[in-house]
């Protein structure tokens, strides 16, 4: 990607494998490699981080203590994006009441709005409610006002960014699961916005572009101006270019861009 001409770059969560230890060595040795980027990086955390730290296979860690040091490590400066070229961003810490969630960001490029949101894998922790209730409240108050601000500046498109599969074909009540309340306002937000919403997740391992959002109430065709895109994952260590093109009705181009295997890293 550093030899591409990117404005950033975006991860979506999961800097490890759910099988290797959540150590200190593998936080900086990923951070050294973020850093690495010629161009802005921003980074939202996925299950592998720090939920599923408590695994002995990842090491038997604390998962809240292994959610301190990641937003203590990769979310130093909460307006600025790691890389070389850092590009500002607005924190949801700078919002009062919100001052623990770093990792969730805002930042505009031309007429789209992008947004980070701390939704995980492993049912987003909705086992442990302690953590769970407080950050999934954040999440929904962030993803309102991503909305809220790309209607009032007129944005043509927004692009959501998270690390978890949310199940859209899943069929659940509200407050069901992990993800059944941010579904809930996520098509509410998508049928009242005029222009297009793309939502970016990782999780699952398959790549695909689709379009899986039912309008309320689960009747008729489904949400023509929403789009989701799942992004590459092991085995298939790929990446996606996302281009902005004012003349398309669509605004975004996704192109795939596969890295050759002797150009991987072997740890």
């Amino acid at each position: 990607m550093n030899r591409e001409k990117l404005r950033f770059v975006v991860h979506d969560g999961d800097i490890k494998s759910g099988a290797s230890r959540c150590d200190e060595a593998m936080y900086q040795n990923r951070l050294a490699g973020f850093q690495r980027s010629v161009h802005p990086f921003i980074l939202t955390p996925g299950d592998n981080d720090w939920t599923d730290c408590g695994r002995a296979a990842a090491g038997g860690f604390d998962p809240l203590d292994r959610l301190k040091r990641v937003r203590e490590l990769f979310f130093p400066k909460p307006d600025q994006s790691l890389g070389k070229r850092p590009l500002g961003l607005l924190p949801q810490s700078s919002v009062p009441g919100f001052e623990s969630y770093v990792e969730n960001a805002m930042w505009a490029q031309g007429e789209v709005l992008f947004a980070t949101l701390h939704i995980v894998g492993t049912n987003n922790n909705f086992a442990k409610p302690a953590e769970f209730q407080p950050r999934n409240a954040a999440n929904l108050f962030w993803l309102r006002a991503a909305f809220a601000i790309a209607r009032q500046k007129r944005f043509r498109a927004v692009m959501l960014v998270m690390q978890a599969n949310p199940g859209f074909e899943r069929r659940r009540a509200v407050g069901a699961d992990g993800f059944s309340e941010m579904l809930a306002v996520l098509q509410q937000e998508t049928v009242q916005f005029p222009g297009q919403v793309v939502f970016v997740h990782g999780d699952s391992h398959y790549f695909r572009i689709d379009k899986p959002l039912l309008p309320p109430g689960r009747d008729g065709a489904r949400l023509e101006n929403f789009t989701r895109v799942e992004t590459f994952g092991p085995p298939d260590v790929h990446w996606l270019l996302a281009t902005v093109d004012p003349r398309n009705p669509m605004v975004f181009v996704f192109e795939q861009r596969i890295v050759p295997e002797n150009v991987l890293p072997r740890n």
